[in-house]
């Protein structure tokens, strides 16, 4: 299935995309893509609906973030081999862990606003997984059939604020509409195998990210078993995996984000996103 969320920020309308591409409203089923509805039984129950029976959504509405009422989102970094020679940094003997805040997320199509006092904001196309089942202490094993589905998503970072200012990353990571995630949640179902993705990202039509999730330093299975030690994970819950190579800061020279460009980014099988930029008021 393909759930997702539409309509104005703030007052999502949780939604199905049937086979045909039609849009169809779930809200007298359900009141978000979000909690105990990402659940295997809240997903089997979405799933049993006869979709034609559904009052279609007429027009084309925005797409919001895929998931509502999100609890944690995070993120891994320098999880691609080639992505973290690309940065000057060795592959991280352990995953890197890192928190995205909430308040960045916003709709895949969303503008994305470059932060007063930014000079080097930052693209980055990745695989986002759902927790569906919640646990901790997962067996590596078991770690897939805790996933809801799958989804794009768009880690904007500003690399000043992340490096040169010190500290923690999260400080570059977490600016208002850095967390671009969608447009589907793709159940897990669909889904073959989350390790054979490929993944891409264009700036003003120039390919400059095209990597698959083959490359990945630690896989999702081990990811999620690996967080789930550290901390309990819940129902709707965000980990952003990482990002192959391409990313500006990669280039040399460099090349970051200005106002009034375009981004436009992907993964096999779970929808596109696209992105203007924007200065901060």
């Amino acid at each position: 299935m393909k759930l997702c969320r539409v309509g104005a920020t703030g007052a999502e309308t949780p939604a199905l995309m049937d086979d045909a591409g039609t849009l169809r409203d779930l809200s007298g089923v359900v009141d978000d893509i979000a909690g105990a509805h990402l659940t295997p039984d809240g997903l089997a129950r979405i799933r049993a609906l006869d979709s034609a029976g559904l009052p279609a959504i007429e027009g084309t509405p925005r797409f919001g973030p895929c998931v509502g009422g999100i609890g944690k989102f995070m993120c891994i970094g320098l999880n691609y081999s080639d992505h973290a020679a690309e940065t000057g940094s060795k592959v991280p003997p352990e995953p890197i862990l890192f928190m995205k805040a909430t308040s960045a997320v916003c709709g895949p199509n969303d503008d994305v606003i470059i932060p007063r006092g930014s000079e080097k904001t930052d693209w980055e196309v990745e695989l986002g997984v759902i927790i569906g089942k919640p646990g901790k202490y997962i067996a590596e094993a078991d770690a897939l059939s805790h996933v809801a589905g799958y989804c794009v998503v768009n880690d904007v970072s500003e690399r000043a604020f992340q490096i040169e200012h010190k500290g923690q990353w999260t400080k570059g990571k977490s600016a208002d509409t850095f967390g671009p995630i969608g447009p589907y949640l793709v159940t897990a179902d669909e889904v073959a195998d989350p390790q054979d993705l490929s993944l891409w990202l264009e700036v003003d039509g120039e390919r400059v990210q095209d990597g698959s999730t083959r490359t990945m330093v630690y896989g999702v299975a081990f990811l999620i078993s690996y967080l789930s030690r550290f901390m309990s994970l819940r129902s709707g819950d965000v980990i952003s995996t990482g990002t192959p190579p391409g990313v500006g800061m990669g280039f040399n020279p460099q090349r970051f984000l200005r106002p009034g460009q375009e981004m436009r980014l992907g993964v096999a099988g779970l929808g596109e996103q696209h992105q203007r930029t924007v200065a901060d008021d």
